[in-house]
């Protein structure tokens, strides 16, 4: 074979290299679109179908009127330090801490020392067969714009169901607020679950500020570690200094 025909059979072999080494180099590219493609569309499924949950578990979301804390608490007191009390009305601890400290916040809300902001929320929906959680917080809503949530948040822990059972039934909720005061309209909004969207959507606020558990106290803005009278007593002096 002489050197020219050497030469070009070396230059085919060279240019069929390159060739494939091509052909390689745009499958890998279409590949990697394929691959990314179907990351992007599974993606957009999966924030479709997070955002389709959270927009059912939040339709027809009404806001009380009265509700303080970017529409998430209610204000007890006008007193200059904050406490903020997370709660769920099922939750047997809360009971406890509602028990041993509602003459301590009576007395600080009445000499104006501390603005209490109460955030009912729902935790335990899973702890009754009937979602008491959620019912209980949303007629305390509803509690709240017939201007009786203090009077309704007593009278819900004095009758605080066991956690675990089924909880108390809407009628006795109303029963619950014609006790204290609250008429048709409060009757209206449980009977129709007007406000069960919010305490939803409360209950998701309060987790993206990383309350993890009920009670969570916090006094200025600090967890209450203390959760005795004597311990928020403490606290309260503390920040008012």
């Amino acid at each position: 074979m002489s050197k020219a025909t050497k030469d070009r059979a070396q230059a085919k072999r060279i240019v069929e290299q390159q060739r494939a080494a091509e052909r390689r180099r745009q499958v890998t590219i279409w590949t990697s679109v394929a691959v990314v493609a179907v990351l992007v569309i599974a993606g957009l499924v999966g924030w479709g179908i997070a955002a389709g949950q959270e927009d059912n578990k939040t339709a027809n979301l009404v806001t009380p009127s009265v509700a303080v804390d970017d529409g998430t608490a209610f204000a007890v007191g006008t007193g200059p330090v904050k406490i903020d009390v997370y709660e769920d009305f099922m939750c047997p601890i809360c009971g406890q801490f509602e028990s041993s400290v509602a003459g301590t916040i009576d007395q600080l809300v009445a000499a104006n020392k501390v603005t209490v902001q109460y955030h009912p929320i729902a935790i335990l929906d899973d702890a009754s067969s009937t979602a008491y959680s959620t019912r209980s917080a949303a007629a305390s809503a509803a509690a709240a714009v017939g201007g009786k949530f203090a009077e309704y948040h007593k009278v819900l822990f004095a009758n605080q169901p066991a956690e675990g059972s089924a909880g108390l039934d809407d009628a006795k909720l109303v029963e619950l607020g014609k006790s204290v005061g609250l008429g048709d309209d409060f009757a209206k909004a449980v009977d129709d679950g007007t406000y069960k969207a919010w305490a939803t959507k409360v209950t998701d606020t309060a987790a993206s500020r990383r309350v993890t558990s009920t009670p969570t106290v916090k006094v200025a803005g600090t967890n209450l570690q203390d959760r005795s009278a004597a311990g928020l007593t403490a606290a309260v002096d503390a920040a008012a200094q």
